[in-house]
């Protein structure tokens, strides 16, 4: 099957299970009994204990759908044709498991959430939403209210470098900065491992048109690439191009591999590979649909764009991304009546696989800037209109699964990680250096999957 025809089943997702053993199947609710916080024995400094490795790498790819990882082939004659060598002998040494995003599956919160070990709840980071303070809506953004990882090591006195992956840039690493390294080269992911080689190998990279070298190599190092990203959004998750894709990310990790071999660090190096939300293709709009049932209800909506405005008259406030985020404005602000008469014309529509309200919002840990409501599309709907041709979109629910691999030192090789979550990620990478976490960290290390 496709993976969209998977998605519109709504089977658990996973991969063969010569990549992974477990599988995240359970819904991703954030208050069930494995939302345990990060410990104040994960707190302890770096000098306090033996640390597993002395180098994690971070390759963090955009739209890493799990899914994905049905088209590889292994060595127990799965019928998949992409060729990735270098990821499998990586696996010799960890693991590759399913793991869960946050709502809503957008790039930004997601990354944040992966860069700080917090719900979004906690570190405010929102995308696509009406902000009734400036009366405009609003896109994404990379304000956070608590500490990246990078931020955390730094402040316990160890080093970063980032390669493009932006949710760092200012929160643990700048352009400039020899002990905390920021680099944004753009161009496709070869480009940007390239500056993680040469990192590795002591040479000087361009950070904002000047040539800095690190002053050692660097205890985080972070390669951001969203060549998969582009494709889902471009084709929808089955597009021709994804194996392509996916065999140049592997010779990425070849590269990186090899370099850290000759800079004699490989053997002290742990390796972190995951995505921030996965692909559902579309290829039909219900806009007009939804906008009918909300004015049949007695309501005036819009549907705005980043930066926009409500025109006067307006009582319901809509901007799309992924889910459409729906918030009474105006005189009807507030009226928890009327928010239910919406919610009813809502889900009556056959397009609506979810419509999210402030209780449900705060189930899932999600921003509290979101609007009263979530609508949540079905596989092959967007709340917009229809495309030319297919397309990919996340942001809902069925783009939480990614893959997570972990390997390398302070791993323990074949141990798979328990229902990991993007919350889970800077802590473990933290644990792995030695490092207490990040300060808001509501996450766990993965404790199982590591090495005593």
């Amino acid at each position: 099957m496709m993976p969209s025809l998977r998605k519109i089943l709504a089977t658990s997702i996973a991969a063969a299970t010569v990549w992974t053993a477990s599988t995240a199947v359970a819904a991703p609710l954030p208050d069930d009994e494995q939302q345990s916080t990060t410990s104040h024995a994960d707190r302890t400094d770096r000098t306090d204990r033996a640390h597993r490795a002395d180098h994690v790498v971070l390759l963090a790819l955009d739209g890493f759908d799990v899914e994905y990882l049905d088209l590889v082939r292994d060595d127990a004659g799965s019928p998949g044709t992409v060729e990735m060598p270098n990821l499998r002998a990586l696996l010799r040494r960890g693991s590759v498991t399913t793991s869960t995003g946050v709502m809503t599956s957008i790039t930004n919160p997601s990354w944040s959430s992966v860069a700080t070990g917090s719900w979004p709840a906690t570190h405010r980071n929102t995308a696509y939403w009406f902000d009734p303070a400036t009366n405009t809506a609003r896109g994404q953004q990379r304000d956070l209210a608590v500490p990246t990882v990078a931020q955390s090591i730094r402040e316990q006195g160890g080093t970063v470098f980032s390669a493009q992956w932006f949710i760092l840039q200012n929160y643990g690493v700048t352009f400039g900065d020899p002990d905390a390294l920021y680099t944004q080269p753009g161009g496709p992911c070869a480009r940007r491992t390239d500056d993680l080689v040469a990192v590795l190998g002591g040479e000087p990279v361009s950070s904002n048109g000047e040539l800095v070298t690190t002053s050692s190599v660097p205890d985080l190092m972070a390669v951001y690439c969203d060549t998969l990203d582009a494709i889902g959004h471009d084709g929808g998750d089955a597009d021709p191009r994804i194996p392509g894709a996916l065999e140049d990310i592997d010779r990425q990790i070849g590269r990186i591999v090899a370099a850290a071999k000759e800079a004699g660090v490989y053997d002290s190096t742990a390796f972190v590979i995951t995505g921030d939300h996965g692909m559902t293709t579309f290829d039909k709009g219900f806009a007009a649909e939804g906008l009918a049932a909300i004015e049949a209800a007695g309501f005036t909506p819009q549907v705005l764009t980043s930066g926009q405005s409500p025109a006067p008259g307006t009582d319901v406030a809509i901007v799309v991304g992924g889910v459409a985020d729906v918030r009474l404005i105006g005189e009807r602000a507030g009226d928890r009546a009327a928010v239910r008469r919406l919610e009813r014309a809502l889900t009556a529509l056959p397009q609506v696989r979810n419509v999210f309200d402030k209780a449900d919002q705060r189930r899932l840990r999600m921003s509290p800037n979101h609007g009263d409501l979530l609508v949540e599309p079905e596989p092959g709907w967007s709340f917009g209109a229809t495309p030319a041709d297919a397309a990919g979109r996340h942001g809902a629910t069925t783009e939480l699964r990614v893959p997570l691999v972990l390997a390398g030192a302070g791993v323990r090789p074949g141990a798979h990680p328990r229902g990991p979550r993007h919350v889970d990620v800077a802590p473990t990478i933290s644990a792995l250096l030695g490092y207490a976490p990040p300060s808001g960290s509501e996450g766990r290390v993965l404790r199982e999957a590591l090495r005593r």
